[in-house]
């Protein structure tokens, strides 16, 4: 139990200042990200619609109070990049209508809400700019194209499906050409503008240069713009007036940096003030949209302190009193160091130098239908393993410890992590994700829930294993937020360090030490924070329960939410 009844009441008077804690960071978070969005009268619509080949495909509408049908304004379609969804292009997008277009921000195919296989049919991009030009409201004369990454790909199919149907594109961090878009020339796209940043990690396979900074010196790239001489950046090329002008544009950023960059924004704001005709005049540094991105993190940060709050207060009801135990003694801390390596640098290693760059192990298939999430669960399974048999060989003696409460533990999981998915169900009226930079709860779709139940079971053994075998290391510490900083540094240490590095050698040389894992190091951006926070809430949930079993039964179900509805994953089947 936890004690005397002072200590009880003290921790449900903890539970209930956590509580107003997060109900402060969510409602004014999501009061910043509703007034921003709206700035000025835009209304913001999340909607569906059906390709020709029957796919749903989802959007985000942005109409600004200057587009009726009376008096249409001009139209931009904005996509985001591979293992993102629209939310990721929201800085652009609340630029973009508050300069008066209306924008539609795309669930490419795969992605987010949207149906059908990744990289299938143009990606979405040409029926994204067949509902765009059918909207009432839009000009259809006043069209541009938006796109970063991968998206940039999406436009450039929708450009070469529909040749006439728009007038300027801006390609953030992507390129013309093999193997995913048509070749470049002087006069097609139309009115280009390439913002590539200094520091993108993808140089290599783009452009076919070593950096980012040579982008200007690739043979591609001069044959886009129509010369025979490197790429001047800030330098206009070709003739607007007749559809072929080009510039450069080369932001300090990193590929996926470009979506929180000011200066990324307001480059694509200033090509489409110079390309397209009807829109409201602001100067490329007028920005808002960093308050939008503040507000959604500070209400993903209410999610995160919800859950503790849940704990404490639901520890204090009749039917989960059993679950109220003091720590139980750990692994014998003289060992920590040891266990505190193997935790922080074993999966981080296996993440970057084995199964990453080997062949698909599990392809997508009904059941399990995204890529990088069946990537993502075999790399947790082997860490399983590997977990497993180090703590045999090195045959650790537990201590004894209480029956697990299982029926108890699971019901608690339950509550907690359905009050935080309606919080995040709630969030989606406005509409908005609960978001910051790369990190994001979304609410699942049908199509996303029976993949959810799919991938529960594995994720939550490999969260199981890993909160079992923090014991041996957090006992090193003599407080409650020692204890807690020790498991949150052993779970991300390793990627910390490595992805670190990896980025210190990019903002060095401008590329990274190995160019084949530019995807693996932005995927793994995310995994700092993440597994930081899973730290500490193992150790603050197991110092009121002495187990490991109702952490992570809580964080088992989380984080296969996170993967199956997050940003890094896709559908390619």
């Amino acid at each position: 139990m936890y004690g005397d009844t002072e200590g009880f009441e003290g921790r449900l008077r903890s539970g209930k200042g956590l509580l107003a804690v997060a109900a402060i960071l969510l409602v004014v978070g999501l009061f910043m990200a509703a007034r921003i969005q709206t700035a000025g009268g835009i209304t913001v619509s999340d909607v569906r619609f059906r390709a020709p080949d029957g796919t749903q495909l989802s959007a985000l509408v942005y109409r600004p109070t200057n587009a009726t049908p009376q008096t249409p304004a001009p139209g931009i379609l904005a996509v985001h990049g591979y293992i993102n969804t629209r939310e990721t292009q929201s800085a652009f997008a609340i630029e973009f209508a508050r300069r008066g277009y209306v924008v539609v921000a795309l669930d490419q195919r795969g992605h987010g809400y949207s149906g059908g296989a990744a990289t299938a049919k143009g990606f979405g991009g040409p029926e994204g700019l067949a509902y765009l030009r059918s909207l009432p409201f839009v000009d259809k004369d006043q069209i541009g194209l938006e796109g970063h990454s991968m998206g940039g790909w999406t436009i450039l199919a929708a450009a070469a499906a529909m040749p006439e149907d728009y007038r300027a594109m801006v390609l953030e961090g992507s390129s013309t050409g093999a193997p995913f878009a048509k070749e470049g020339t002087p006069t097609w796209p139309r009115n280009l503008a390439l913002v590539y940043s200094r520091f993108d990690e993808f140089a290599p396979l783009m452009w076919g240069v070593a950096s980012a900074p040579e982008v200007g010196k690739s043979a591609k790239l001069m044959t886009l713009f129509g010369t025979a001489a490197p790429v001047a950046a800030d330098r206009d090329y070709g003739d607007i007036a007749v559809g072929a002008g080009r510039i450069l544009r080369t932001p300090a950023a990193t590929h996926p940096g470009d979506h929180i960059s000011t200066v990324a924004v307001g480059d694509a704001a200033d090509w489409f003030a110079r390309t397209l005709k009807g829109g409201t005049p602001r100067a490329a540094g007028d920005q808002i949209w960093w308050i939008k991105e503040a507000g959604t993190g500070l209400a993903l940060l209410g999610v995160a302190v919800l859950s503790f709050a849940l704990v404490e207060l639901l520890l204090g009801a009749a039917y989960f009193a059993p679950l109220r135990r003091p720590a139980a003694p750990a692994y014998d801390p003289r060992r920590w160091r040891r266990a505190f390596v193997l935790a922080a640098f074993v999966p981080a290693i296996t993440f970057y130098m084995a199964l990453m760059v080997l062949p698909p192990p599990i392809p997508p298939f009904a059941l399990m239908p995204q890529a990088v999430t069946n990537w993502l669960l075999v790399w947790a399974l082997v860490n399983v393993a590997l977990a497993l048999g180090i703590a045999r060989l090195l045959k650790r003696a537990e201590p004894v410890r209480p029956p697990l409460q299982w029926p108890r533990a699971a019901l608690l999981a339950l509550i907690v992590v359905g009050t935080m998915y309606l919080a995040v169900a709630a969030a989606a009226l406005i509409p908005a994700d609960m978001r910051f930079w790369v990190i994001a709860l979304r609410p699942l779709d049908g199509g996303q829930f029976p993949a959810f139940l799919a991938y529960l079971a594995p994720f939550t053994l490999f969260i199981a294993v890993t909160f079992r075998g923090l014991q041996a290391i957090y006992a090193r510490a003599s407080t409650a937020r020692g204890q807690a900083l020790l498991a949150g540094a052993a779970l991300s240490a390793g990627f910390f360090i490595l992805t670190g590095a990896q980025y210190l050698f990019l903002f060095a040389t401008g590329r990274l030490p190995v160019a084949a894992e530019a995807l693996n190091a932005i995927v793994a951006i995310q995994f700092v924070p993440l597994l930081f926070g899973l730290g500490m809430f193992a150790v603050f949930c197991e110092r009121r329960t002495g187990s490991w079993l109702p952490g992570a039964l809580i964080a088992g179900p989380f984080v296969t939410w996170y993967m199956v509805a997050g940003t890094a994953t896709h559908v390619a089947i």
